[in-house]
């Protein structure tokens, strides 16, 4: 991974088998970044999304694996006892334009990733609200 911070706003490039969710948390720890919006793009070949069940309040897992491309990777960076905490969803379209995403728990890069993260000046927690089953923003 390399990228380049100008003022509010880092650019990051991800390469062939480096793993898109630990790099964005590593970066966070280095640069201290508290409180973000993140977007990418990119391609990948593996990569585990979940789908949360309201009504049941569990996050069902599912993996693909292949020639994927990132159609949009979003989220927020926040914080969690005091640690780096990400949110983020991803959209990835196969070879016959099928598109797959969910919450993203882990994805591994095949080509590049190209990431533009915002900051924003300031902090936001996390909570666990029991009624929904998630960590939910604490202002």
């Amino acid at each position: 991974m390399e990228y380049k911070r100008f003022g509010d706003t880092v650019v990051v490039r991800m390469d062939s088998g480096e793993e898109i969710v630990e790099n964005v948390l590593a970066l966070a720890e280095k640069e201290n970044i508290r409180l973000a919006s993140i977007e990418a793009l990119g391609a990948v070949n593996e990569f585990t999304v979940a789908v949360l069940d309201t009504a049941e309040k569990q996050f069902y897992r599912n993996t693909f694996t292949g020639a994927y491309e990132i159609t949009s990777l979003v989220g927020t960076l926040t914080e969690q006892d005091g640690k780096p905490y990400l949110h983020l969803h991803m959209s990835a379209a196969d070879r016959t334009g099928l598109v797959r995403g969910g919450h993203l728990n882990r994805a591994v890069v095949s080509a590049t990733c190209e990431m533009v993260i915002r900051l924003i000046d300031g902090s936001v927690g996390r909570r666990f609200d029991s009624a929904v089953g998630l960590n939910v923003f604490a202002f």
